[in-house]
């Protein structure tokens, strides 16, 4: 017996029968008039029984048509309910735990490349131990957790910003060793809350020490806003990514001494699948974050 689809059919068949004619109940069904009698007849095969008299120029149920016509009523009522439930489901907000450090404009931009895929977002901006809680209390339903290259869906490179622009092209950790007969405050690097992350912090604190700086010259920020302003009136470097520097009006270099950057994956509650959120939105979310291939490099120094 071939496959019957039996909402298509039983929505033909209540039709028909409340209008009395096949050709109206069709129209009504918003179907052709030889689709509608296609799907009755497949319904009258799929259950064995005929549902309407032959004999009648008008549609006229069967005795075995009456019996199962309140049935049918309810299958499209709930195949309608479903429909209405899928669709609410659907329409429901993504709740995504996003870096603290992306901007207004560019998560505005991420939730309206969601719309166009018919994803609604709902962003909550939060550090990267946060953003991990949040996934684990399901208070949202996805995050974008801070991880190393290696296991990164999405990377962007970690350099040195300052408020003067140097006249290097990368920027060595042992330059802000201090001298035996310097004076005054040593330069400090500043490293944000989104990089206090093992990966980053540790490889950084091991630089340091292997290069003889003070361990007061590697400064853990409470906030950007603090850090970057601690750089603006000094001499002191920023731990950032080239599109931070840009938007804070920073210089940015690479560091010399070593190669850090920012990783980023995307995890769903309930180990849930992120291929769909990622082939959706892989390219909107990157653009978010700033990790596009091209546009954010090419204006940046040669190493």
């Amino acid at each position: 017996m071939a496959p019957v689809d039996l909402v298509g059919a039983c929505r033909a068949f209540v039709h028909v029968s409340e209008c009395g004619s096949f050709t109206v109940g069709a129209a009504a069904g918003r179907m052709s008039q030889p689709v509608a009698s296609r799907r009755v007849a497949a319904l009258e095969q799929w259950l064995g029984e005929e549902l309407f008299e032959r004999t009648s120029r008008r549609a006229v149920l069967t005795p075995f048509g009456r019996e199962v016509l309140p049935a049918a009523r309810r299958l499209l009522q709930a195949a309608d309910e479903l429909r209405h439930d899928a669709e609410t489901a659907r329409r429901k907000p993504w709740r995504l735990a996003v870096p603290g450090v992306c901007s207004s404009a560019v998560l505005a931009r991420l939730v309206a490349d969601a719309r166009k895929e018919g994803i609604t977002l709902d962003v909550r901006c939060a550090a990267p131990v946060e953003r991990t809680e949040l996934l684990d209390a399901r208070q949202v339903r996805a995050a974008l957790l801070a991880v190393p290259e290696s296991q990164a869906m999405w990377s962007l490179p970690l350099g040195l910003a300052g408020a003067q622009e140097p006249a290097v092209r990368r920027v060595y950790m042992e330059t802000l060793r201090m001298g035996r007969t310097q004076t005054g405050p040593a330069r400090c690097v500043w490293v944000q809350p989104e990089d206090d992350v093992p990966h980053v912090r540790d490889p950084l604190t091991r630089l340091r020490d292997a290069v003889g700086l003070r361990p007061a010259q590697l400064v853990t920020a409470t906030d950007l806003t603090s850090a970057a302003a601690e750089v603006m009136c000094s001499q002191d470097l920023l731990l950032c990514t080239p599109m931070q520097a840009r938007e804070l009006a920073l210089h940015w270099r690479p560091i010399g001494d070593i190669t850090l950057a920012r990783g980023y994956t995307v995890a769903m509650a309930d180990n849930g699948n992120p291929e769909r959120l990622h082939s959706r939105l892989g390219e909107a979310i990157a653009r978010c974050l700033g990790a596009e291939t091209k546009s954010t490099t090419e204006n940046e120094p040669t190493p």
